[in-house]
């Protein structure tokens, strides 16, 4: 796999938790390389549009969390047993989508293929990358404005300065990335994604003249549920006692799992309360008019073909849609 490949893949890893959305008892997907992922409860489906037009696709069952173990039933911990499911379905179907798409020879054959030990190294890179973009270089400018801030030492202020550069951060790596053509084209096909799941959710046939009168913006984007992580973050670091950076900065990492799994939590109690997800999903629908754009027919029928062959997996399953 050549250096640009690997960075093309690794930018979409970083993008992969706002590309996601949906639950588990709930239509989600994600946009991928020249295509959709969708998701049912126990069924998924890759449609990825070719270079040379056809769509192929990938569908598999799956099974909840919950349904393996007991203890991804309860809460805090199912967000983690849920968001970890929708990781690995999005890294698998990542690389699914960019191996559909590369080129072949004029023998028939890939020129290159993202194997596994390839995808596992852009795994590690990526985690790494958020790592020290959104935890270490936060933290480390905070301490060192605190060297000529005094009102920077207390506690609270620190955090909410290190929250606030973090989200910046964040808005400043979206706005940048873009502008990147390519993953412009992902921005589309996650808008795709959303209008199919929004023409589903409402019950009328799911075709691409009824995708077309939905709007982009959905409220259980990723998008939504990272901001909701962030702010968690700056409240749940405010009652850290530590003060050294080494001891703030391995303090961070410990917590991500619990603040994940609690952002989880409300998100999900939102889900339930309209008026509450509309005030909490506000700055992440805001947000989407960045990472989702207005797709094309093409696009949508892509999105559509997805969700097709992942409630057709469903429904041979046995499975009941719960219409949110």
């Amino acid at each position: 796999m050549t250096i640009r490949t690997f960075l093309r893949f690794a930018g979409r890893l970083q993008l992969m938790p706002v590309l996601e959305s949906g639950e588990e008892i709930l239509v989600g997907g994600q946009a991928v390389v020249e295509g959709v992922m969708m998701r049912a409860p126990h069924s998924y489906c890759v449609a990825v549009r070719k270079p040379d037009g056809q769509i192929v696709f990938e569908e598999k069952p799956i099974q909840r969390p919950s349904e393996k173990h007991r203890i991804w039933g309860v809460p805090v911990i199912r967000g983690l047993g849920t968001l970890g499911q929708a990781m690995s379905l999005g890294v698998r179907a990542l690389k699914f989508s960019a191996n559909a798409v590369l080129p072949e020879s004029d023998k028939g054959g890939r020129t290159e293929q993202l194997t596994s030990w390839a995808l596992t190294l852009n795994v590690i890179f990526s985690l790494a990358f958020f790592i020290f973009l959104y935890k270490f270089v936060p933290l480390y400018v905070v301490t060192w404005l605190g060297k000529s801030f005094p009102a920077l030492e207390g506690h609270f202020a620190f955090n909410i300065a290190d929250g606030v550069l973090r989200i910046l951060i964040f808005l400043g790596f979206l706005f940048l990335i873009s502008r990147w053509k390519e993953i412009r084209r992902v921005f589309e096909y996650h808008g795709a994604e959303h209008r199919v799941v929004f023409n589903f959710e409402s019950g009328q046939p799911v075709t691409v003249e009824n995708a077309r009168r939905f709007t982009t913006f959905h409220p259980r984007c990723g998008t939504s549920f990272l901001l909701v992580v962030m702010v968690f973050s700056m409240v749940i670091y405010a009652f850290i006692p530590f003060d050294g950076f080494a001891a703030k900065f391995a303090c961070r990492l410990a917590l991500l799992p619990l603040i994940a799994g609690l952002s989880y939590e409300m998100i999900r109690f939102a889900a339930k309360r309209r008026g509450f997800l509309a005030v909490l999903a506000a700055p992440g629908l805001w947000l989407q008019r960045i990472t989702t754009q207005p797709p094309s027919d093409e696009q949508t029928s892509v999105a559509i073909c997805a969700l097709e062959h992942a409630m057709a997996l469903e429904q041979a399953q046995g499975g009941q849609m719960v219409i949110s």
